[in-house]
């Protein structure tokens, strides 16, 4: 039996034993990982530092604050998000228990990304735990330093049999694809997510996927091109461009093209000085096999700024492309990466087109003063998640759900929609063995007459307040009173 074998099998029997079901069970182990975050932030940062070269600040900023505001949400509110949810009834059911009740899935596969390598696979656990699921942790490889510190002190923390942490690479990740999980969230890029789902298939596993694709940024004639600029840069250079919701690329009026540019270089050197190199505050490519990459999609392109790169040190300067072609090669994959292209448009009708023509992204980016144009191009496009006059900032609500749509993903999570994303939402309707005079119209012989109290009791839509229900309960027992006459009759 392999090592992967092991950990899953091991997992399921944990989850079997039923302790995860327990809410005090749960909220222990979602304290015992805040307790994790909070005092391991330097072996966190020791690991991300030679992982992305992430700056001693950065780490909090851009990975741990976030978990911290996970955790404390899902202990504060894990009581309500599992309670018995009451819906509405009808008249059939008015005299019934109907709710739904949150139940967990079972074992969870997490398989993490290596651009923010904590954010995007402890995020899912958060709702894992939450749930009551068992969850096996398969951390990324290509960012070793932090797979390495999960291992070793993860399960110093956590219940070491329901959460394993399994590290190794595609022959690793293959042999955990193999077992059979009841649902898989995976955070990647679609290349990947497609052998995921494959291997799902097999044994029917739901999956969450969380993507990427070309996040386009409109930037409208009518908007503050100081401040939009600013922010633009911020979620474009930030982690290097390493970022799946970062602005893939500017759409906007020609006329504006020579002064977004300069917006953006003065941006660039207020946030990482003159020699971006030397600032701690910029990353670095994760390795040669993707700075490669990059510098083979600057092909064709006309560099307004940066440029400047060094392969030793996986080093490329935050970057600007002017005059992009649709056809250039650096449209024609993510990015993912500090390379920024501006693509000019006529008009917003001709960004709606050129959006629309491309596969949905996983963020859609506006930048503009008129509140009537941006409700337009919501309305007239499709994407994952839409942020007006900013950029990354949707990823930090933990009140809206983050995800993908299309080629950009499926399924989702953050707060509540982690939980009931890893949770099967069990229908229950309890009824008791009376009124079965109110019955006697779905039991055979079917006649005319049966067949008009059941339209009536089917279609009628009746608002139940409280006088409602009173209401309805005196015509029910006036409706069983007339069905047992007419039965003793008969």
């Amino acid at each position: 039996m392999s090592r992967e074998q092991k950990a899953v099998d091991r997992a399921r029997k944990a989850f079997l034993t039923g302790r995860s079901k327990s809410l005090e069970y749960r909220i222990a182990q979602l304290k015992n990982l805040l307790r994790f975050v909070r005092e391991r932030q330097t072996e966190i940062s020791e690991g991300l530092r030679k992982d992305l070269r992430r700056s001693e600040c950065g780490t909090p900023l851009y990975e741990t604050l976030g978990l911290e505001s996970e955790i404390n949400l899902a202990v504060r509110d894990l009581k309500q998000w599992a309670a018995p949810r009451p819906v509405s009834k009808s008249m059939m059911t008015i005299s019934d228990q109907v709710y739904i009740q949150p139940e967990p899935l079972g074992v969870v596969l997490v398989i993490g990304a290596w651009n923010y390598p904590w954010a995007v696979t402890i995020g899912p656990l958060i709702g894992a735990i939450a749930a009551g699921n068992a969850a096996v942790i398969k951390p990324s490889e290509v960012s070793s330093h932090t797979s390495k510190v999960m291992e070793d002190l993860l399960p110093l923390y956590l219940d070491k049999e329901l959460y394993p942490v399994v590290t190794g690479g595609v022959t690793e990740t293959q042999e955990l694809l193999k077992q059979r999980f009841d649902h898989i969230f995976y955070t990647g890029n679609g290349t990947v997510a497609k052998i995921i789902m494959e291997a799902a298939a097999k044994h029917l596993t739901p999956t969450t996927l969380e993507l990427g694709g070309k996040s386009p940024c409109y930037i409208d004639n009518n908007c503050d091109l100081s401040v939009a600029c600013r922010r633009i840069a911020w979620g474009k250079y930030s982690n290097c461009g390493q970022t799946c919701i970062a602005p893939d690329y500017i759409l906007c009026d020609p006329s504006m093209q020579d002064r977004v540019i300069e917006e953006i270089k003065k941006n660039i050197k207020e946030f990482y000085t003159e020699d971006p190199q030397k600032c701690p505050d910029y990353g670095r490519i994760i390795n040669q096999r993707h700075f490669k990459r990059l510098m083979g999609l600057l092909e064709g392109s006309t560099i307004a700024v940066g440029g400047e790169n060094e392969e030793s040190e996986c080093y490329i300067a935050p970057t600007v492309l002017r005059d992009v072609k649709p056809d250039a090669k650096v449209m024609q994959e993510e990015i993912f990466g500090p390379l920024l292209p501006i693509l000019t448009v006529s008009s917003a009708d001709e960004a709606i087109k050129f959006i629309n023509q491309r596969e949905r992204p996983l963020a859609f980016y506006i930048f503009s003063s008129d509140n009537k144009l941006i409700k337009r191009m919501i309305a007239e496009t499709s994407s994952g998640g839409v942020l007006a006059n900013d950029c990354l900032m949707h990823f930090s609500v933990t009140s809206l759900p983050f995800g993908g749509v299309g080629n950009s993903g499926m399924g989702h999570y953050h707060g509540k929609y982690g939980f009931d994303n890893l949770s099967h939402l069990r229908s229950c309707l309890i009824k008791q063995l009376k009124m079965e005079g109110m019955n006697k119209m779905r039991y055979p012989p079917h006649t005319e007459d049966k067949l008009g109290w059941a339209r009536f009791f089917i279609l009628k839509h009746v608002d139940f307040g409280s006088l409602g229900r009173m209401a309805l309960l005196a015509l029910m027992a006036v409706f069983v009173a007339v069905i047992l006459q007419r039965y003793f009759t008969n």
